[in-house]
């Protein structure tokens, strides 16, 4: 019964530090439309043409360019390769599945009153992953920082009756009452007391001061990073056609985060008064949230061949819960004999519900149509990632995080430029896209650049549509947010096989 009150007490009053993070509100700030085949071909570029689902997603206006209605699903192959460094360590990874990613109706309703210069409006409803989690990957090599420098962060200043546990108390009653009291931050402190890395310089209750029980030298280290989950949305749509050259639309978004995180930290050293030789350090973290969004958008025919599109997304509002547990385990020697720890609380942390803004984005694209023989267009994309908000930003540590990510973001650019050639009942696609880093450091946090090649067959009231399309990116990963803040660089590709069927209703 104590244990579930501890646990309780955890959810209602773990408020002054939290486990997110700057790398956690751009995760979920993010997002890509994976969409259909014929839209991933060309690198995305639709916001002036419509007449795709998932092109509709990007602009909502296009949805009235559909003479009637329509339906499409997609199958997706995706394999995410990554080339890990860290320090003299290399290695790889590869990770692979199959996903329904895309699906969705457009209704198209004909005006009658051939009077009315509005001649059709259409409702729609998509479903759309805008984010994959999915990866898998390990680092490893010899660092001469400690995993010790992150529980020194948290411990020093803190007394040590805050970060250890009371005669008689178990691990699990003092690192629940620890966390209910004083919040994340005092539990790290707790687990690197308790598995004797933190040395107190006095065995007072009144003591702050902490050293650590590693020596300085060499570390060879191993870090482990298993992540499951995506983002994803159901996008409500109502569009109209003005005459015969205007397109006017909105979407009203339902966005959704599923995403699970299992890390774990190894080290080793044989450094010459090391009474600590050995750490193993592992986290686990869930992430369940939802939000709202909305997008406004217009297509224009300036000519019969030349259309232009404009599209504002808003910032997407959500609401997030998390849970994490922790465990460690050291090997130490006493002078005479090696001793083992394990510190495993058994507890799972239940973070109050916190908010997230993600910002806002606006569109501008460009598309000249050859008749039937084909088509080019260019869309570009401005996000400003500073305007990223944790709420409530009442709260010192969302406000220190909100200041540090007005400082670190920048305004963000996007480019993608795509292509289709008609052949008979073939379509011939291709396209390329850059994405500028959100990062003013972007040697922290890399561009993207990719291209996409697409084949698609029109049956008459059917079409399949075939695209391959490949992304880099190279992105320095933390091991932690404090102290040992050494990262792993990943070199990764993503790469994806498409499958649509689009149809006539």
């Amino acid at each position: 019964m104590k244990k579930l009150t501890i646990l309780v007490i955890g959810v209602l009053s773990m408020s002054n530090i939290m486990a997110q993070d700057i790398s956690d509100a751009l995760r979920y700030s993010q997002d890509e439309i994976q969409g259909t085949a014929r839209f991933r071909a060309m690198s995305g570029a639709f916001g002036a043409l419509g007449g795709d689902l998932s092109a509709v997603s990007l602009n909502p206006a296009g949805s009235a360019i559909f003479s009637n209605s329509h339906a499409s699903v997609s199958l997706s192959s995706l394999n995410i390769d990554n080339d890990i460094s860290y320090f003299n360590g290399l290695s790889s990874s590869s990770e692979s599945k199959i996903d329904l990613h895309q699906a969705g109706a457009a209704f198209v309703f004909k005006n009658r009153d051939e009077n009315s210069p509005w001649k059709k409006f259409v409702l729609s409803i998509a479903y759309d992953k805008t984010a994959n989690y999915d990866d898998q990957w390990s680092a490893s090599g010899q660092n001469t920082n400690s995993i010790d420098s992150y529980f020194l962060a948290y411990a020093q200043g803190q007394r040590l009756d805050e970060i250890s546990a009371f005669p008689g108390e178990t691990i699990t009653e003092a690192y629940g009452e620890i966390g209910a009291f004083y919040g994340f931050g005092n539990q790290q402190a707790f687990l690197g007391y308790e598995s004797f890395i933190l040395e107190p310089e006095s065995n007072t209750d009144e003591n702050t001061v902490y050293t650590s029980n590693i020596a300085p030298g060499t570390f060879n280290q191993r870090y482990n990073y298993v992540a499951r989950g995506y983002n994803g949305k159901i996008s409500f749509n109502a569009s109209s056609q003005y005459e015969d050259r205007l397109y006017l639309g909105i979407n009203l978004n339902a966005h959704f985060i599923n995403y699970e995180r299992f890390t774990s930290f190894d080290e080793s050293n044989s450094n010459a008064g090391s009474l600590v030789t050995d750490v193993g350090f592992d986290n686990s973290l869930l992430t369940n949230g939802n939000g709202f969004s909305f997008q406004l958008g217009a297509i224009l025919k300036l000519t019969k061949e030349l259309r232009a599109g404009f599209t504002y997304n808003s910032p997407t509002w959500f609401t997030i819960t998390e849970e994490s547990s922790q465990s460690i385990a050291t090997i130490r020697n006493d002078g005479t004999n090696n001793i083992s720890a394990f510190i495993n609380p058994n507890i799972i942390n239940i973070f109050p519900d916190y908010r997230l803004q993600s910002p806002g984005k606006i569109t501008g694209s460009l598309a000249y149509v050859f008749d039937k023989k084909g088509l080019i267009s260019f869309d570009y994309s401005r996000r400003n990632y500073k305007n990223t908000e944790l709420r409530p930003s009442s709260d010192p540590f969302f406000a220190s995080q909100n200041e540090l990510m007005n400082d670190i973001f920048k305004i963000a650019n996007t480019y993608r430029i795509g292509g289709e050639y008609k052949y008979k009942q073939f379509s011939f696609r291709g396209g390329y896209r850059f994405e500028e880093s959100p990062y003013e450091d972007d040697s922290f946090y890399g561009d993207l650049t990719g291209y996409s090649l697409g084949l698609g067959y029109d049956f008459g009231n059917t079409r399949l549509d075939l695209t391959y399309d490949q992304a880099e990116r190279t992105i320095n990963n933390q091991l932690f947010s404090v102290g040992l803040t050494d990262a792993a660089t990943l070199d990764t590709n993503n790469s994806n096989i498409t499958l649509s069927l689009a149809f006539n209703l």
